[in-house]
């Protein structure tokens, strides 16, 4: 590195930093705007580090200098860019013109480049921005921001500049975007320019175009071109050894599934008995390469491993040791301060010499048990253990969640034209697990859910669901698990049982959710927070109390079964349901069968709020089985509907708007929200009462809903409509509302409602009353009845900037909201930068 490491202003300049600032960073990989600039590199480290990366290894900020500077000196060509480059580096450049914080995504199939791709846009934009890499622990979300926000004000104020930050997992980018958003308000930090732009690289096996970058496994004419260039210049550079750089290879040949095979064929000669420790290595390898993209083990694991083979040959290279297979698998170190890392040469490559080994007889599940009991015995790194939980346990979700891991649902498919024994082995993997990782809940958990939805084996499914419980008492999502074991047992028991073995097993199922929803109410109690010990779930767990539902459900259906007609006389009512218990003399049960009614109604009113009043995202949806469950059951044991709660609050505004009644002793937002309606000030008068009305609602959705809502996005109630004779508002959510204003299309109002952008039609805002306030402190307030009031705003975003706007009201349950936030020329008529 040079001697003073430099990073980029927004006008283009740079500040210099010294080693007080480059040390600071333990979660980010900062790339500096003069990196390696005046430093002599010695030609076998460039010309190793070349041949590492061609190999197969993931490129390192050096592979990028290399290049740059074998084009600067007409003695290379540059480093290739795939087809996404220039939109991916456009949407960054538009990104820019947008205040705050912005997400760009990279959706990429394993081994096409993705990663290279996003560095290497990175590196080319270095000097525009202060670019990053999230190479540490995504658990502390906290720390994580706090690094983000000390990069972009790094320097004087005058010296702030956007951070452009790598990261690989999206599910964090929202808790992020809010964590760097409480901390620039915390720091009290004054900014025209946007804090970050987040590039996530989305691994995904099937990508479906989209409005985000995609990159797939194929190469367009013009890629093509620039491969040959590439293979022309490496062939002169490197000669035979270019025979055995498979990372570049694959991609040279379009991703050829023979080259691959080719390449690989050393593993078709691979036995089941007896193998060589190094063979059983490259299985463990491919194994992990294949179903964890971007894992690896250590060198030092290697070696310890190998070493138990021949002590005579230890002073050989690990890849000196691993001929046949050396060819195939690469060794790599991108920090001196780190050990170096071993991986095969391509996630293809790893696919196919697993697949070789389970034609010649070595199936997964022999290899990952073998894996389990050979390198996961001792003390392991917890890196390894992250790996193998995900490939044991990590669950594909496309368009429904997979039941299992992508490993155990191949065990389960491939290995036995008997697919019941194919599940056996699937089950004997995650048991070795479970007793390797004795304080780990996981394994057991899947290894029960194995149990009880493959294999029908109520008894042993129990037994490992208690055993993931032991190990993580506290753990509500944990606890889940023994419960759907109850549960599915009794959905699934013979109705020739007798009454109380179904009643018995009711019982047990009842008991392990209500003990899960109590774990969870425990997680987001008031003396829970989030630091290096605890962490709190950032999504409420409500299983329990919907796994409550289901069972009662299970229950009433039971005992309305033809077959149970013979015991019970008449059972068209939980009363009657009663009255033939006690009849047939199983008056044990009465005190849960009386108890149901009263914990149903109690459940199905707050799942009723639940998914009424929120939903998982702005533009995501509950399952449709959640809402027809609850209804169904909340009518089976009231024999009532479900209430209309958006109704019936608009039925409670009719009925006593001539009354002045104060609901002071109300618990809940909705009665509070009916007064504030009834009091609002016309024409904008003077109302001592409205902050009061508005702190009620607030202290009541505190009190009542905000630890179940926390992560979801809060519906729109009403808005506040032009029309007097209208009673001011427009009530039901917003895409019903706004298909009634005007016959538009689903996908119109998706597309509109998700971006704000809805509240800048005018067929939209002939209908909405506009309101007008300041953005100031990253806090909205409007002027209302006399009072500047602070009001939610719908997207954060329009924060960023201190300015006068303009908005439309509506209402969700924890009270005023702002819509469609537009900037306002200033009262000197000064205009101010548009969001």
């Amino acid at each position: 590195m040079a001697s003073e490491l430099a990073l980029s202003t927004a006008r283009s300049g740079e500040i210099y930093v010294g080693s007080e600032m480059t040390d600071y960073f333990s979660l980010l990989d900062v790339l500096y705007a003069n990196q390696f600039k005046g430093e002599s590199l010695d030609p076998e480290v460039v010309e190793q580090t070349e041949e590492t990366f061609y190999r197969g290894a993931p490129p390192e900020w050096l592979n990028f200098h290399i290049s740059e500077q074998a084009k600067s000196d007409c003695t290379g060509t540059s480093f290739i860019k795939r087809d996404g480059y220039d939109s991916l580096k456009l949407q960054i450049q538009n990104k820019r013109k947008l205040p705050g914080i912005s997400t760009v995504k990279l959706f990429h199939q394993p081994g096409c480049g993705g990663t290279t791709l996003a560095m290497q846009v990175l590196w080319d934009m270095r000097k525009s921005f202060r670019c990053a890499v999230l190479t540490g622990s995504t658990s502390d979300i906290t720390n994580v921001a706090t690094e983000v926000v000390h990069l972009f004000t790094a320097g004087s104020r005058g010296h702030q500049n956007t951070v452009l930050l790598l990261l690989n997992d999206e599910h964090i980018l929202e808790n992020l975007q809010n964590s760097i958003m409480e901390k620039i308000d915390e720091q009290k930090i004054v900014t025209c320019m946007p804090v970050a732009i987040l590039l996530c690289c989305v691994r995904k096996d099937e990508v479906l175009q989209s409005d985000h970058v995609v990159l797939q496994k194929v190469l367009s004419n013009t890629e093509k071109q620039k491969f040959n260039e590439k293979k022309e210049e490496l062939s002169r550079r490197y000669r035979d050894k270019c025979e055995h750089f498979h990372g570049f290879n694959i991609m040279e040949r379009n991703f050829s599934e023979e080259y691959v095979e080719q390449a690989c064929t050393v593993f078709s000669t691979v036995q089941r008995a007896n193998k060589p420790l190094k063979t059983q290595l490259a299985t463990f390898l491919s194994l992990l390469n294949a179903y964890v993209p971007g894992s690896y083990l250590l060198e030092s694991q290697c070696l310890k491993f190998l070493k138990h083979e021949d002590s005579i040959h230890g002073h050989l290279s690990l890849e000196d040791r691993m001929e046949p297979f050396s060819h195939l698998i690469i060794t790599f170190q991108h920090d001196v301060r780190s050990e170096k890392k071993v991986c095969m040469a391509h996630p293809m490559i790893a696919q196919c010499c697993t697949e070789l080994m389970s034609e010649a007889g070595v199936t997964r599940s022999d290899t990952a048990r073998n894996f389990l009991n050979s390198l996961c015995r001792d003390e392991i790194p917890p890196c390894l253990l992250g790996f193998v939980k995900d490939m044991l346990t990590k669950r594909e979700l496309k368009e429904d969640q997979e039941r299992f891991s992508r490993l155990i649902l191949d065990i389960q498919r491939e290995e036995s034209e008997d697919q019941r024994a194919s599940v056996v082995q699937s089950a004997s993997v995650l048991k070795v697990a479970s007793k390797i990782f004795v304080q780990n809940p996981f394994f057991p958990q899947a290894l029960a859910r194995i149990y009880y939805i493959e294999l029908r084996d109520y008894n042993q499914a129990e037994r490992w669901a208690k055993e993931a419980k032991k190990r993580d008492p506290k753990n509500s999502f944990v606890a889940d698990t023994l419960g759907q074991v109850y549960k599915n047992h009794l959905k699934n028991r013979d109705f020739s049982a007798k009454p109380r073995e179904i009643l018995q097993l009711a019982k047990k199922a009842i008991e392990a959710f209500k003990d899960e929803e109590q774990l969870a109410e425990n997680e987001h109690g008031a003396d829970m927070k989030e630091d290096g010990n605890t962490k709190v779930p950032h999504i409420f767990n409500t299983r329990g109390q919907f796994g409550y539902l289901q069972v009662c459900n299970i229950v009433y259906d039971k005992l309305q079964n033809e077959t149970w007609k013979k015991v019970l006389t008449k059972t068209v009512s939980m009363g009657s349901v009663l009255g033939s218990l006690r009849d047939n003399k199983l008056y044990r049960f009465n005190g849960l069968i009386s108890s149901l009614k009263e914990e149903v109604e109690k459940k199905c009113n707050f799942f009723n709020a639940y998914l009424t009043f929120s939903k998982p995202g702005i533009q995501k949806d509950d399952p449709s089985y959640i809402q027809s469950d609850v209804s169904s059951c909340y009518r089976k044991y009231t024999e009532h509907p479900l209430p209309d709660l958006i109704l019936d609050m608009m039925k409670t505004f009719e009925d006593t708007v001539e009354e002045n009644v104060s609901p002071n002793d109300a618990d809940t937002p909705e009665p509070h929200i009916v007064a504030l309606l009834k009091e609002w000030p016309e024409d904008n008068n003077n109302s001592s009462d409205l902050m009061l009305f508005i702190q009620k609602i607030n202290r009541s959705y505190d009190c009542a809903y905000a630890k179940y809502f926390r992560s979801r996005y809060l519906r729109p109630l009403f808005y506040l409509h032009k029309d007097e004779a209208l009673s001011r508002i427009a009530p039901t959510d917003d895409r019903q509302f706004l298909l009634k204003i005007e016959d538009a299309t689903e996908d119109f109002i998706n597309y509109m409602t998700y971006n704000d952008k809805i509240f800048k039609d005018l067929r939209v805002q002939k209908h909405l009353l506009k309101f007008h306030g300041v953005v100031q402190n990253y806090k909205l307030f409007a002027t209302i009845g006399g009072r500047k009031i602070m009001v939610n705003a719908k997207m954060r975003d329009s924060l960023w900037i201190q300015r006068d706007v303009s908005f439309y009201l509506g209402f969700t349950i924890r009270g005023l909201e702002a819509f469609g936030i537009q900037t306002e020329n200033n009262k000197q008529g000064r205009k101010v930068i548009r969001t």
